[in-house]
C-alpha cells in the first residue's frame, strides 16, 4: 500500500515509542514529537487503523498500538528484536528517534567525512546545524559525533559532517585497573597518607582492615580537612569518604566510564567476588581513551 509521508512519519513515531515506553501511545504524544496538530495526528490515525496498521486501546490508559502489519509495511521485521541505537543532542537523549544505519559516504575523501544515518522516527525533530551524538551501538560501541548539513524527509534520513568517532573498548576493567591495590590501614594518620601518596605518585587509596573495605581517602580530602583545622597526626579514618564506588572486575570498560560521569567520581574501587583487588582513576580511563 501507499502511505503518505506524514501517515509514515506517524507510524514510525507510533513503533519508536511503543518500544521504548512498552505502552499504548497517545495521538497527543506522537504529535509532540513530530511538531504536529493532535487532531490531525488524530485523524491519520483512524486512516491506519482502517488500513490494519495500528489498534486502538480504549480506556483512560489507552492509545495505539502498531499492528504486525506496520512492521511488515515499513519493512522493520526485525525491528522489536533489535537494540536501540540512540541520538543524543546536547548530552540529552532525543526522545522518538533511533539510529538505524549509518552509511559513511566519504570514507576514502583526504578532507572531508561525511555519514548518512538513516533513523527511525521523524527528522523533523532535527535543525540544520545540530550537533548530534548517535550510539553508542550495542556491538562495537561506536559512537559517532557530528553536525547535521542535511536532511532528507522521504527517506528519514540525516547528513552530518562528522566531528568525532569513539569506539569504546570492550574489555572488562581487570584489564585497565591499577594493581596491586596501594592501600593504607585504618590507624595510619594523615601524615602516613600524604607519604604514601608521594611515594606512588597517586592521588587517593582505600582505607581498608585487612580484606575489608572501610572507605577511601584522597589528596582533596586531605586539603579540606586541613583548612578546618584537623592536624596531620589525625586519623584517615576521621577524614575518609565512607561511600566507596565499586565496580566488579568484569564489568565493561564503557560501563564504568558511564558511572564516573553519573556519580561525579575521580576513582573507583574494582572488586573479585566483593574482594578489593584494583582501582581504576580517571587518569586510567584518559589513558586508554584521551577522548574522553
Amino acid at each position: 500500500m501507499d502511505l503518505s509521508l506524514i501517515q509514515k512519519e506517524i507510524l514510525i513515531t507510533l513503533i519508536t515509542l511503543y518500544h521504548r515506553h512498552s505502552r499504548a501511545i497517545k495521538g497527543e504524544e506522537i504529535a509532540e514529537v513530530l511538531k504536529r496538530n493532535p487532531g490531525t495526528v488524530r485523524n491519520q490515525m483512524q486512516s491506519l487503523k482502517a488500513l490494519g496498521l495500528v489498534d486502538g486501546v480504549p480506556g483512560p490508559k489507552g492509545g495505539y498500538n502498531p499492528s504486525t502489519s506496520a512492521y511488515t509495511e515499513l519493512d522493520l521485521g526485525t525491528y522489536d528484536r533489535d537494540s536501540h541505537v540512540i541520538i543524543s543532542r546536547g548530552g540529552m537523549e532525543i526522545p522518538g528517534v533511533n539510529a538505524a544505519e549509518i552509511d559513511f559516504t566519504t570514507l576514502c575523501h583526504p578532507d572531508i567525512c561525511h555519514a548518512l544515518i538513516k533513523i527511525i522516527g521523524s527528522v523533523k525533530v532535527f535543525e540544520i546545524g545540530d550537533e548530534i551524538t548517535i550510539g553508542p551501538t550495542p556491538v562495537n560501541k561506536l559512537m559517532v559525533r557530528g553536525e547535521v548539513f542535511g536532511k532528507d524527509e522521504g527517506q528519514s534520513s540525516l547528513l552530518i559532517s562528522i566531528i568525532e568517532m569513539i569506539s569504546l573498548p570492550k574489555q572488562s576493567i581487570r584489564h585497565y585497573m591499577s594493581a596491586p591495590l596501594i592501600s593504607l590501614p585504618p590507624h595510619a594518620t594523615l601524615h602516613d597518607a600524604m607519604r604514601t601518596f608521594a611515594h606512588n605518585h597517586i592521588h587517593g587509596a582505600p582505607v581498608m582492615d585487612g580484606d575489608r573495605l572501610l572507605g577511601i581517602v584522597t589528596l582533596t580530602d586531605i586539603a579540606c580537612s586541613y583548612e578546618r583545622g584537623t592536624d596531620f597526626s589525625a586519623a584517615v579514618t576521621e577524614v575518609m569518604t565512607h561511600d566507596v564506588v565499586r565496580a566488579d572486575a568484569d564489568t565493561p570498560f564503557y560501563d564504568v566510564i558511564r558511572r564516573f560521569k553519573e556519580r561525579e567520581i575521580g576513582r573507583l574501587i574494582v572488586v573479585d567476588e566483593d574482594r578489593p583487588i584494583g582501582i581504576i582513576t580517571q587518569s586510567d580511563i584518559i589513558g586508554v581513551f584521551p577522548a574522553l
